[in-house]
């Protein structure tokens, strides 16, 4: 595809400083630029009870508006999260497979356990990790996008269910400011073009709309062999305004499909304390990826009907969504009651391959069941012919055996609705705020999944091609690159969940102002109720799983068809409890003057667990309970205090916060040898730091600062107490971002800087994953007044950045998987304003 040449910033993301708008009737508005926040005393509405200045509440909270995620030359929803403070965001680029977490909390698995993320007000999934379902991957960012709020702790236990670390929510424009732009960007040194748009107008006075979206199409930042991206979202609201409120529509569709850049491989050398990771000659993390290939395109399977199928690799992972939303505010015998209730339909793919084993051409035979046997091309342009075995193929001599993991992700449909009404009364000297409201979602987890064993070579540029083992007699072993239709023989992680989880959550709070103090409390009891059936062999009680299946219809059964792993389609298990919680969260805030204020708050909230506690001890599929009243949810208290300074040209935010919860959840991990293994978590963890934020604004010139400091530990460990004392895996003493930037009004020139020190490769705290620094500058000039022009190059300087190491320790192979960050990266665009 041609490439859309023009000139973009180099790019520099900014990071999230608190914004304060002035309160609306319509307290959901974005209120202006960021960059404007010093000088504006703005509101903040996301996970309270009422928009306030942030300097009289005691909360911990931060802003990112749609200008600032432009610079960050990324619109990946991971990386644009970790641009803010205390959020610790782990992605290679793409949002099928994170894993985000914040202020210490464990990031035992993927997706985001602790941490809510919203659109509008509610949640675009009610659980952040279910598997293969992040809520990253149904969510995008485009022009319509008018600010991104977060809140880390505090009230976020009690204005929202299953959001005890925190909640980022995504507000979209709503035409309040008339006009549009048309942006066109371009990959200038990679193929990725894209459009996006937005308008908002009135419609009359009372009446104004927004619409927006964008569509992208091209190979990616690393190398496929296709258009791995394709596909876009259409985003649009309409607003009535009226005396004492308003009434808002609002829709979204959502088709998109991106590759999942999971682990690849590294050579590691060095000692477990001081590793030292390089590239393996002929393949780059940073460029290259194993789950995307012009010759590995499909696989035959089973679906979840056990009838064959074929899966399109090449679908990556895709999201689709199709919501409608209702949004209204009034103004009823002196209360506000605001209604938000949203229903969405949400389905989508996930494709990944995760390498098992890196192996030596000569000696893969061998090691795979074929003393004596070869290896043969089974697609690409050498299909048919035998490797030599004395041949470094693609210049590393390395043959891959790989778990391929395919999800069908039938319905992770959503309704929600959020009813509260709040008053504002005068008592005494002060002012009593009154808010109550009752929550109730529905969330389906209709998931299939299958695991496949297949064989291919670590090839660059998008041409790693299937492998087929041939026995010394001439047998194959494997069939078009698969060695088994499952994993390594055995029926596990072959599943289907078709559940639904229903929520309901009254909730209430108090706030007392007088003068300088601010006193307040609030208080939430969610209960669920979880029902719906489970297939799987690995359920037990006898359930057969490994038949054999004709899978390519040649009329003979060869070795990976006599044991292909199937659905007992005849024995469900069931899922049929219920749960309860308490949440409460009490602050203090005392304006000590009008730049500086103190506050403190104390929290307990807690997380409902998702699908994550089945096909486990935990849940008897028989009866549909829990053997352990104790996994229905993660209970997690928090104790944060800090001091706010804001006045012209400066602001400094300072945060102290502690944090204790419990996980029970299965990660994959690695053993000492670097094997992949499927690890049970049954811990307590806590968690104490310091956030620091800062901006400081002279003439031209601005520098936003961000910094967390974080002391993480796993306290108990009933599967390993050896982990007892330990720093989960993955967790940084110190994460941080800074973005300085020159303005004027001819050409903006900055970089947006992201770095996070060494952590733990796993939870045994052998095997060091080291930090790294990515300098991301950008460049905006404005030759007319509606046209801007922009250059972006993320990771300017090429680091070879690690986002999580695959092994506890340095195996005897040299070899380890890694999920990395993409390279340097350079986007041109131009946005046309009318």
């Amino acid at each position: 595809m041609n490439k859309t040449k023009a000139i973009l910033l180099v790019s520099a993301a900014l990071f999230a400083l608190p914004a304060y708008a002035n309160e609306e009737a319509d307290a959901d508005r974005a209120a202006g630029s960021a960059a404007d926040a010093p000088a504006k005393k703005q509101s903040f509405t996301t996970g309270v009870a009422k928009g306030r200045d942030l300097l009289d509440t005691a909360i911990s909270a931060s802003t990112l508006d749609e200008s600032e995620i432009q610079k960050t030359g990324t619109r990946s929803i991971a990386e644009v999260l970790g641009n803010i403070p205390g959020i610790r965001a782990e992605t290679a680029g793409t949002d099928g497979l994170t894993a985000i977490t914040i202020r210490g909390l464990p990031l035992a698995a993927d997706g985001s356990k602790f941490l809510q993320i919203q659109e509008d007000g509610l949640p675009v999934m009610e659980f952040g990790d279910v598997h293969f379902a992040a809520t990253t991957a149904f969510l995008r960012t485009d022009l319509s996008l008018s600010q991104v709020q977060a809140i880390r702790g505090g009230s976020a236990s009690t204005f929202a269910s299953n959001s005890p670390g925190g909640i980022v929510n995504f507000i979209s424009k709503t035409g309040d400011e008339e006009g549009g732009q048309i942006q066109l960007s371009s990959g200038l040194d990679h193929e990725l073009g894209r459009a996006d748009f937005n308008y908002g107008a009135r419609l009359s006075d009372s009446v104004r709309f927004n619409i927006g979206g964008f569509y992208r199409q091209g190979e990616g930042p690393r190398a496929a062999g296709y258009s791995a991206f394709r596909g876009g979202q259409v985003k649009f609201n309409i607003t009535k305004e009226f005396s004492g409120g308003y009434v808002r529509l609002y829709a979204k569709v959502l088709d998109d499909r991106e590759p999942n850049y999971a682990q690849v491989p590294l050579r590691l050398t060095g000692t477990n304390a001081d590793p030292v990771y390089a590239p393996l000659p002929g393949f780059d993390p940073r460029r290259d990826t194993l789950s995307a290939s012009r010759y590995r395109t499909t696989i035959l399977s089973v679906d979840q009907d056990n009838n064959l199928r074929t899966i399109d690799l090449q679908q990556g992972n895709r999201s689709k969504v199709m919501s409608l939303g209702l949004e209204g505010q009034f103004d009823v015998a002196g209360w506000t009651v605001t209604n938000r209730v949203r229903y969405a339909r949400i389905s989508g793919t996930y494709n990944e391959t995760l390498p098992t084993a890196m192996v030596p051409a000569a000696v893969f035979p061998t090691a795979f069941g074929a003393p004596g046997g070869s290896l043969r091309y089974a697609t690409g342009p050498n299909a048919g012919a035998t490797i030599p075995a004395a041949g470094a193929i693609n210049g590393n001599g390395l043959v891959a055996s790989a778990l391929d993991l395919n999800a069908e992700i039938n319905s992770m449909d959503n309704f929600t609705n959020d009813l509260r009404g709040s008053r504002v009364w005068e008592v005494g000297k002060g002012k009593l705020t009154t808010t109550a409201g009752f929550y109730a979602a529905s969330q389906d987890v209709d998931l299939y999944y299958d695991f496949s064993n297949s064989v291919y070579d670590v090839a660059s540029g998008g041409n790693s091609s299937f492998i087929d083992v041939i026995a010394a007699d001439g047998r194959s072993v494997s069939q078009a690159g698969i060695l088994d239709y499952g994993v390594f023989g055995r029926s596990s992680y072959h599943r289907r969940y078709d559940l639904n989880y229903r929520v309901y959550a009254p909730y209430g709070s108090v706030n007392y102002q007088q003068g300088p103090l601010a006193i307040g409390a609030s208080l939430r009891y969610d209960f669920g109720k979880v029902g719906g059936r489970l297939f799987g062999a690995d359920l037990g009680g006898g359930r057969v799983g490994l038949t054999a299946i004709d899978i390519n219809r040649d009329g003979v059964i060869s070795g990976p068809e006599a044991n292909v792993s199937v659905l007992p389609l005849g024995q469900p298990g069931i899922a049929d409890y219920d749960y309860g919680y308490a949440s409460y969260s009490v602050g203090v805030n005392y304006r000590l003057a009008e730049p500086v204020s103190l506050f403190a708050r104390y929290s307990r909230g807690a997380r409902a667990s998702a699908e994550r506690v089945f096909f486990s001890p935990t849940a008897n599929p028989a009866t549909g309970k829990l053997t352990d009243d104790s996994a229905a949810y993660a209970p997690v208290k928090q104790a944060e205090g800090g001091i706010k300074f804001r006045q012209p040209g400066l602001t400094l935010f300072v945060t102290g916060f502690w944090a204790s919860t419990t996980d029970k959840n299965l990660q994959i991990g690695a053993d000492a040898t670097g094997a992949v293994a499927l690890i049970t978590i049954d811990r307590a963890y806590s968690a104490k730091g310091v956030e620091v934020e800062g901006l400081f604004e002279r003439g031209p010139l601005s520098l936003r600062l961000g910094a967390t400091y974080t002391k993480a530990r796993i306290d108990s460990d009933k599967a390993d107490p050896t982990a007892v004392g330990n720093t989960p895996r993955h967790q940084p003493d110190l994460i941080f971002q800074a973005m300085p930037q020159y303005r004027t009004g001819l050409f903006s020139i900055g970089a947006n800087i992201l770095g996070t020190t060494s952590s733990f490769a796993q939870d045994s705290n052998l095997l060091k994953q080291p930090g790294y620094v990515i300098v991301s500058p950008f460049l905006e000039v404005r030759p007319t007044e509606r046209v801007q022009l922009s250059l972006n190059a993320y990771n300017v300087f090429d680091k070879l950045a690690l986002v999580q190491v695959g092994s506890a320790a340095i195996p005897a192979s040299g070899i380890v998987n890694a999920q990395t960050l993409n390279g340097r990266t350079i986007t041109g665009s131009v946005r046309f304003s009318f």
